[in-house]
């Protein structure tokens, strides 16, 4: 990787394109971050960027953290985040990344916790198609058969069923920038990306560019 960015999803819109289109659009609140602690392959084995990001009051920060961020002395951070970089001595700790690392046309792959959905049962959950929606049915939105009786008397591990939906980790991935307003810090990214409203995501440049 040689570019990342720890930002804040704030919704959703949409934009005209040069051709009169209209393109959904997620924007993201990217930085400023400062750069905390720099790893390198001499001394750590391989090379990162800490980053830090959505600044907070001394009061908020426990005494390890303190001292933490006094080596970099740019004040307090909500969030700590550390992305491996190729060549993380091309940066000096203290110094801000903003959303102008990024450019217009650039791919990128957001990192993000999907919207919590509670309980679901398969057919909110997986697309299960369920049965007919008539009175007389007694099977409306069931999943139906789970498996054999006399053999393999189990149910298979991974099989479809009702559970927790959603609150996971997820990466999408080839998402196109198509806006930057470095005066807002704002990234404006083709599609949607995973997180809630104000939901924190990790931003980072494609790895399959």
């Amino acid at each position: 990787m040689k570019k990342g960015l720890i930002g804040k999803k704030l919704g959703m819109t949409q934009i005209f394109w040069n051709d009169g289109s209209v393109i959904p659009v997620t924007a993201i609140e990217a930085g400023p971050c400062v750069v905390i602690q720099k790893k390198t392959s001499e001394v750590d084995g391989y090379g990162a960027l800490q980053l830090g990001f959505d600044r907070v009051k001394e009061k908020g920060v426990n005494k390890p953290l303190k001292g933490h961020f006094k080596k970099a002395d740019k004040g307090y951070f909500r969030v700590l985040k550390e992305f491996r970089l190729e060549f993380p001595n091309d940066y000096e700790v203290g110094s801000e990344l903003k959303a102008d690392i990024f450019k217009v046309g650039d791919y990128i792959d957001v990192v993000g916790t999907t919207r919590g959905r509670g309980f679901a049962g398969v057919v909110k959950r997986y697309g299960f198609r369920g049965g007919p929606g008539g009175h007389g049915s007694m099977f409306h939105r069931a999943p139906g058969s789970i498996g054999a009786s006399a053999s393999p008397s189990r149910v298979f591990k991974g099989k479809k069923m009702p559970g927790h939906m959603g609150n996971r980790r997820q990466t999408v991935q080839n998402l196109m920038v198509v806006g930057i307003r470095p005066e807002q810090n704002l990234i404006l990214v083709k599609g949607s990306v995973p997180s809630s409203k104000n939901g924190i995501v990790l931003i980072k440049d494609s790895i399959k560019i």
